[in-house]
C-alpha cells in the first residue's frame, strides 16, 4: 500500500526532497545546494533548467534512501522560495534566467509607486507592502528595460510554479503568492485594480490560473517520471509559498492560542495568525505581507527582514576571516558554537545594530532598497562579543503588526541557539516554543498534499498529528531582560529613521 508523502522545498540556499509517512514522521531527506548569481546593478538570477535538474536529482537520491519509493508514494507536493519572476514561452522553455527575491533592480519603480496615493488601494487589496523582490515591480521594470523579453513570454511563474510545471505540464500558481502579489486576499483571486496600480494590466495574460493545493492535483508527467524515477500519474500538488508552508509545519495554525511564528533562516519571517479578514491589521506604513493559509478564511500576517541569519553569517565571518589570515581554520558550525559564550559575557542593548546587510536593502517593517547595516553607539569599551550580541537583538517586525503575541513558535537553523531563543523571547516579551520538526517547509507542503488526497478531513486535524506533538516546552520570557529591550526601542527606531537620508546619499554616490 502507498504510505509515503514527498515534500519538495526549493529554497534559496538548498533544494530538498523529504519523505514522510502518513502520520508525519520524517523518513529520509535528500538535498543539493542551490546556485544563483548576482549581477551589477542589483540583479540576482537563477538558471531555470538547472533548478529543475537539481530538484529531479534530489528525488532520485531520495529513492536511494527509501526502499520502493516510487510504488509507495501517495503524492508529491512542491513549495519554494517566494517572490521573483520566472518567465517561460509558449513551448514551456525559459525566456531568460529567473529573477529572484534578492533582485533589487526594480527599487526605483517601487519608490515611484509607493509615492502615489493609489498605492494605498493596492495595499488594502493585497494586504502586502511593495518591494523590489516582488513580481509586480519586476515585470514593470522589464517593460521599461527589456520589452522584447516580455514579448516572448507567455507565463510568469514563481520558483515553485516552475517546478510544478516541470512535474505536471500544468501552468498554475497558488492562492498565497497569487494574491499577495496581484490579488485581493479576501477573495483569493487576482484583482484588476492592483494590476492597474502596478502598471502591468497589459501583462495580465502572463498570470497563470490560481489553484488550491488542498483540493487540486495533477498527475506526474511521463517526462517527469523518467527524470525523477517516480511513477507516471502520481498525484502532484502545488503547495503554498515556502513561508506559508513553513509556518504551517512549525505550528502557526493554532486557533486557540493564536501564536506568533518566526522563521530564522537566510531571511527572517515573523508572523501572526488572523482567522478572519477583519483580524488582518494593515499598518499606515504599507509594509508586510498578508498570505492566505491552506484552510478557509485563515491568514498569516507577516513582516519579513531581508536578512536574518545573513547578519549572523556576516559577523561570524569577520572572526573566521581574521583567524584564517593567521592560518587557523574554523568551520561555520564551530563559529556558531561560540555564539552563546560571546553573548554570555556581553551587556544587553549596549549597542544598536541595524540588520540591513542584504544588498537588496529592507522590506520589513519598512521598505528601503538603500538600507544598509551598521552599529550605533560603539565606544572603546565595546568588543567583538558586544557586536555579536547586538546582531541578535531586534523586534521591529512584530511591533509593526499590532499587539505582540504571548507565545512564539520558532523554527529555522538559528533556533537551535539557546542565546537566540532567550533574546527573541525577551525582545518580544513572549514565551518561546521551538518546533522539533527538521524540515518544516517540506512538511507543510506534504500536509497540503495529505489533505488533498483525503488522508485528513481538514488541515486542523492534520496539524494535530503532524505538528503539535513536535512542539517543545514553553521557554518563558525573562522579565528583567525584556524591560531592558523595551527601554531601547525608541532609540532603535530613531536610529533607522535618522539613517535613511544617509543611506540615500550613499546610494547616490555609488550610482555616480
Amino acid at each position: 500500500m502507498p504510505d509515503v508523502l514527498i515534500g519538495i522545498d526549493a529554497g534559496t540556499s538548498v533544494i530538498k526532497s523529504v519523505a514522510f509517512d502518513t502520520a508525519g514522521r520524517q523518513l529520509a531527506a535528500a538535498a543539493v545546494p542551490n546556485r544563483y548569481e548576482t549581477l551589477p546593478g542589483g540583479g540576482a538570477e537563477q538558471d531555470l533548467a538547472r533548478t529543475w535538474a537539481d530538484t529531479a536529482t534530489t528525488l532520485r537520491q531520495l529513492a536511494d534512501k527509501v526502499p520502493d519509493l516510487a510504488s509507495r508514494t501517495i503524492a508529491i507536493a512542491v513549495t519554494g522560495q517566494g517572490d521573483g519572476t520566472w518567465l517561460i514561452d509558449k513551448e514551456g522553455e525559459p525566456v531568460t534566467k529567473g529573477w529572484l527575491w534578492l533582485d533589487a533592480r526594480a527599487a526605483a519603480i517601487v519608490e515611484e509607486i509607493r509615492a502615489r496615493p493609489d498605492d494605498r488601494l493596492r495595499f488594502e487589496k493585497t494586504g502586502s507592502g511593495l518591494a523590489a523582490c516582488q513580481q509586480g515591480p519586476q515585470l514593470a521594470f522589464m517593460k521599461r528595460s527589456a520589452p522584447d523579453m516580455l514579448a516572448d513570454a507567455t507565463t510568469a511563474f514563481h520558483c515553485k510554479d516552475w517546478l510544478y510545471f516541470n512535474l505536471t505540464g500544468e501552468r498554475a500558481t497558488d492562492p498565497s503568492e497569487g494574491t499577495f502579489t496581484f490579488g485581493d486576499f479576501r477573495t483569493r483571486g487576482y484583482c484588476d485594480d492592483v494590476l492597474e496600480v502596478l502598471g502591468v494590466a497589459d501583462l495580465r495574460h502572463l498570470l497563470p490560473p490560481i489553484v488550491d493545493g488542498t483540493r487540486h492535483s495533477a498527475g506526474l508527467s511521463a517526462a517527469a517520471a523518467e527524470a525523477t524515477g517516480l511513477l507516471s500519474g502520481t498525484p502532484v500538488v502545488l503547495a503554498y509559498v515556502d513561508v506559508a508552508c513553513t509556518a504551517l509545519g512549525a505550528g502557526l495554525l493554532d486557533r486557540e492560542r493564536k501564536p506568533g511564528c518566526s522563521i530564522i533562516g537566510s531571511t527572517g519571517m515573523h508572523m501572526r495568525l488572523a482567522q478572519t479578514p477583519d483580524e488582518v491589521l494593515l499598518n499606515e506604513a504599507r509594509t508586510g505581507y498578508t498570505m492566505t493559509m491552506p484552510t478557509p478564511g485563515v491568514f498569516a500576517q507577516m513582516q519579513s527582514n531581508m536578512a536574518a541569519t545573513l547578519n549572523i553569517d556576516w559577523v561570524l565571518s569577520l572572526a573566521s576571516g581574521i583567524l584564517a589570515s593567521q592560518g587557523i581554520t574554523r568551520t561555520n558550525g564551530e563559529m556558531i558554537a561560540l555564539v552563546d559564550q560571546w553573548i554570555s559575557v556581553s551587556e544587553p542593548a549596549s549597542l544598536l545594530y541595524q540588520p540591513y546587510v542584504s544588498e537588496a536593502g529592507e522590506r520589513g517593517p519598512f521598505v528601503d532598497a538603500n538600507a544598509r547595516a551598521g552599529f550605533v553607539g560603539i565606544s572603546s569599551r565595546h568588543g567583538y562579543a558586544d557586536m555579536v550580541r547586538a546582531v541578535f537583538e531586534s523586534r521591529d517586525c512584530y511591533a509593526a503588526m499590532g499587539p505582540l503575541p504571548s507565545e512564539i513558535r520558532l523554527t529555522g537553523g538559528a533556533a537551535r541557539s539557546p542565546a537566540l531563543r532567550k533574546i527573541l523571547s525577551a525582545v518580544v516579551g513572549a514565551d518561546i516554543r521551538t518546533s522539533q520538526r527538521e524540515e518544516a517547509g517540506a512538511a507543510g507542503a506534504a500536509m497540503i498534499a495529505a489533505v488533498c488526497v483525503g488522508q485528513y478531513k481538514s488541515m486542523d486535524e492534520c496539524v494535530g498529528e503532524w505538528v503539535t506533538p513536535l512542539l517543545g516546552a514553553a521557554e518563558p520570557s525573562d522579565p528583567k531582560l525584556a524591560a531592558i529591550y523595551e527601554r531601547a526601542v525608541p532609540s532603535y527606531t530613531l536610529a533607522h529613521e535618522a539613517l535613511r537620508p544617509v543611506w540615500r546619499s550613499m546610494a547616490a554616490s555609488r550610482a555616480n
